[in-house]
């Protein structure tokens, strides 16, 4: 008998009005943030989830015949970041790169790709009460108007890929993207980010991809798009799915692109070790990166108290706040904080010896990278989304919607989870139970307060 497939309920994202504690802190240049006082409280104002739909349907309804079998999986994965869309209760958002979990064979995990002919996708979503309703998709395309699918790009750089059951083997697609970050410039066209390159995408208001940006040496090609290697080529060290993931807008146009996790550098375990992450400024003018700040989690048991894997501490949302202000988020899958930080003046580390892979120490083993004359961001804890009650885990997304009000969006991860038990024996999904669900939050004070 086939395991029982758990579907999404719509009775879940009912407006709640808890109080929680939070707490705010100054930071001092580079240190964890261990000196909190109590704080107003915060509180979810409201929430809504999105209904179910065949991911077939959506896919197919875009770019006909992209997907032949959707193995029962739902859209969702829209929960990588979102943007508002210029309307109240309206917002850009954009999926990762599709349905795909983990699977042990032989004792080592494999990556599956249930869904191969799933193609990333923007989506503009209005919030209606409890639900989410989508108005608007665009498939993103290459120049010949085929699907950029969401599979890797480069063997032996990334995760072989394997049909749902892990045993047969998928090909390589140099155009696919892993999209994360989403924001739209003055002109309409949309700027995403990409774990993969890692790399910085710019698409036109249709959902064509106009220009890729990847790393120096990168060495990528058959694309069916431009790519431009415009990038530090230090990002070549990016953690296997752990590139780009935050993006923000700037008022002068420029973006912020954070990478998820501390590079690999000089190796896996150093990487995994550090609390040392990357954030570039790119320069939509000049094409170029312009600056490279330092930025220092706080330690992984006051992120998210009970955990002491440090590699789990991740970077999934900047936002623009103000002049030269930025929203930065620190989560693990569970729980996530929001700090704030001014952007200094300058080019902070960009072509110095911290983005030479030959330095030791590196950047990433730095214990007090202030100490060795590193200029990490200052940070001011804003909110503790862990301590606040309503707020749903795996937050990747947040949007600025008023002084003292944010928007909040989950990845659910397409109702996925890892495992062979993740479908059943006839190969349909058996469902996480997960919502995509937009959360509405009520500030204690002004974010320019």
């Amino acid at each position: 008998m086939s395991k029982r497939v758990v579907r999404r309920s719509l009775a879940v994202g009912l407006p709640l009005a808890l109080l929680a504690t939070v707490c705010t802190a100054e930071t001092a240049m580079g240190a964890p943030g261990r000196h909190e006082r109590p704080a107003p409280t915060a509180r979810v104002t409201g929430s809504a989830v999105l209904p179910d739909v065949p991911l077939a349907g959506f896919s197919n309804g875009l770019l006909p015949g992209t997907v032949a079998d959707d193995r029962g999986v739902m859209l969702g994965g829209i929960g990588s970041d979102l943007y508002p869309a210029g309307r109240k209760g309206e917002f850009w958002t954009v999926t990762d790169r599709g349905p795909n979990g983990q699977i042990k064979i032989d004792g080592k995990k494999r990556r599956t790709f249930p869904v191969p002919g799933f193609d990333p996708a923007i989506v503009r979503i209005r919030v209606e009460g409890k639900h989410i309703r989508v108005l608007r998709s665009l498939a993103l395309t290459t120049r010949s108007g085929a699907a950029v699918t969401g599979l890797p790009n480069q063997r032996g750089r990334d995760e072989a890929p394997f049909t749902y059951d892990a045993k047969t083997p998928l090909a390589y697609d140099p155009s696919g993207l892993d999209t994360e970050g989403i924001v739209r410039a003055t002109d309409g066209t949309f700027w995403l980010v990409d774990e993969y390159g890692p790399s910085l995408v710019h698409v036109s208001t249709r959902g064509r991809v106009l220009t890729r940006y990847v790393p120096r040496g990168l060495g990528l090609t058959g694309t069916d798009y431009p790519v431009v290697e415009a990038l530090p080529g230090v990002l070549l060290n990016r953690r296997i799915n752990r590139g780009f993931e935050g993006l923000a807008l700037l008022p002068d146009g420029d973006l912020v692109m954070a990478v998820q996790s501390p590079l690999s550098l000089p190796d896996q375990d150093a990487g995994e070790s550090s609390r040392n992450v990357r954030l570039l400024r790119f320069s939509t003018k000049k094409r170029a990166v312009t600056a490279e700040y330092a930025y220092r989690f706080d330690p992984v048991d006051v992120v998210d108290p009970g955990e002491d894997d440090t590699s789990e501490l991740k970077i999934s949302s900047v936002v623009a706040v103000g002049q030269g202000g930025l929203l930065v988020e620190e989560r693990t899958d569970r729980v996530a904080r929001l700090h704030r930080v001014t952007l200094p003046r300058g080019s902070g580390i960009l072509g110095s010896a911290w983005d030479d892979p030959s330095t030791s120490p590196s950047y990433e083993e730095l214990s007090d990278p202030s100490a060795s004359g590193v200029p990490t961001l200052r940070k001011t804890l804003v909110v503790d989304l862990g301590r606040v009650t309503g707020v749903p885990g795996k937050i990747e997304g947040v949007a600025v919607t008023g002084p003292d009000t944010l928007v909040l969006i989950n990845d659910n991860d397409f109702g996925m989870t890892d495992g062979a038990e993740a479908f059943d024996a006839s190969g349909r999904l058996v469902d996480s139970g997960i919502d995509t669900s937009v959360t509405l939050l009520k500030l204690p004070r002004p974010l320019h307060g």
